[in-house]
């Protein structure tokens, strides 16, 4: 059977890629396959396959799916990062006009994975083991409301991250950017497997996240310990309240929109093209929808994070603990009404874009008191800088500096600008960097050594 057979499955297919990337991919191959098998050489010399099985993959216990979570993320953020070093690499070679090592073609490639895996197999797998580790212990529950589910969500979000690293030896990933917009993404200009995969491994990670997000509303609610009340929840189980309603509210957006793309794919419809009523710009519209509440459901886990940290090294209470929930609540309100932000120059007219201009920069004012609130903290306070702290304190240096680059951005005219250019780049990475990647480190560093019998100077 030809591929060209079964191409109805994975989207009609071209060859032109062979001659380029034939090498890289057999050697990737190799690579993956001769690591593999050393794995499982050393689990089966060592006996290890029966509490592997016994006691991780069918664990129901809640720590130690938050550790897989965690460990999936450190797998990820490996093979993201090698995508990032590609394209800085082939930046550098081709200044000046020189071709560098990649073909065009390859580099979409290295550039779609990176966004996808970067936030979706990364930020995401850390933000839900992080919360997964410590929430239900915060509330005194023994773990969450639905254990099972909890296992089978996390299995989801592998088969995802399995399914988009599966699609580089089947011959390509996809060549869309990390959002897939059309008319790229569909059935005329992206005719390989990858953007069939692109969206089969996002719809399987996003309906485990989903089923997270509920199981862990439900164990906030329901499971609190007697007598806790809601404010008397610590922020972090707030935060986590917060990122959950917005998980639950938002991933069904993404199910349904790229379930529209898939039946525009196969089924020839016309969702988001220009024939037949169709309209790419509501793919965008929908996409982002989604979008911005996600970059909120990354950071608003990292807000507790820090204010955990924040508290417990400067030797003083939180300050401003009801103001701090009140934020949270304003942000997760907020990041629903100013997704029009990320396209201003759709041609929606002024009445449109100073509306969502206007949201923008009035989400930075509860973004804003968590700030000050945390420095109110560190004020005259005993602060020991230990090493959770060195990175909080690397945390508000660099996502305050993201953050205000980012209502620069919300000003149409200025945007007008900057769109589509490093400007936007460094914003994003300044924000995800600084405040994810920072956050998670500063919480693995401050929770898990205690955790796991580790004493530091704070215990």
């Amino acid at each position: 059977m030809s591929i060209e057979t079964i191409s109805p499955l994975f989207g009609r297919l071209s060859l032109d890629w062979i001659p380029y990337q034939e090498p890289i991919l057999v050697g990737t191959f190799a690579a993956v396959a001769i690591g593999g098998f050393a794995v499982l050489v050393l689990m089966t010399y060592y006996g290890l396959w029966g509490s592997f099985w016994r006691d991780w993959v069918t664990s129901v216990d809640h720590k130690k799916i938050g550790i897989m979570y965690m460990v999936l993320g450190f797998i990820m953020m490996v093979r993201g990062f090698a995508d990032a070093l590609m394209m800085r690499a082939q930046q550098a070679l081709a200044a000046g006009g020189a071709e560098g090592y990649l073909p065009q073609h390859h580099f979409d490639q290295v550039f779609t994975a990176h966004g996808v895996i970067m936030i979706f197999f990364v930020a995401m797998a850390f933000v839900t083991g992080i919360m997964n580790f410590v929430m239900p212990t915060q509330i005194g529950a023994r773990d969450v409301a639905f254990p099972f589910l909890n296992n089978f969500s996390f299995w989801m979000t592998v088969a995802g991250a399995l399914l988009v690293n599966i699609s580089l030896f089947v011959g390509e990933f996809a060549r869309v950017g990390w959002l897939a917009f059309p008319p790229l993404s569909g059935a005329s200009f992206s005719t390989g497997p990858g953007m069939d995969y692109y969206l089969w491994s996002l719809q399987i990670a996003g309906v485990g996240t989903t089923l997270s997000g509920i199981n862990l509303i439900a164990t906030i609610i329901k499971m609190r310990a007697p007598g806790m009340k809601m404010m008397d929840m610590p922020v972090f189980t707030w935060t986590a309240l917060a990122t959950n309603v917005l998980i639950v509210a938002a991933f069904p957006v993404l199910t349904a929109t790229l379930a529209l793309l898939t039946l525009d794919r196969y089924f020839g419809m016309h969702f988001f093209t220009n024939d037949f009523g169709g309209n790419p710009m509501m793919y965008i519209n929908l996409i982002w929808i989604w979008g911005h509440p996600e970059v909120y459901i990354l950071i608003i886990p990292i807000f507790g994070v820090i204010s955990e940290v924040v508290a417990t090294f400067s030797g003083k209470p939180l300050f401003g603990y009801k103001t701090m929930v009140w934020a949270t609540a304003c942000i997760m309100v907020l990041s629903f009404i100013v997704w029009l932000h990320h396209f201003f120059t759709m041609g929606s007219g002024a009445n449109v874009n100073t509306f969502f201009g206007i949201t923008t920069m009035i989400i930075a004012v509860p973004t804003g008191v968590k700030i000050f609130n945390w420095l109110f903290t560190l004020y005259k306070g005993r602060v020991r800088l230990e090493l959770p702290m060195y990175w909080t304190i690397g945390f508000l240096v660099t996502f305050t500096i993201g953050g205000m680059t980012g209502v620069l951005l919300a000003v149409p005219p200025v945007d007008f600008q900057l769109h589509n250019t490093l400007f936007l780049v460094a914003h994003f990475h300044n924000v995800i960097i600084g405040g994810v990647v920072f956050g998670v480190y500063a919480a693995v560093t401050y929770w898990w050594p205690k955790a796991f019998g580790f004493k530091l100077n704070d215990t």
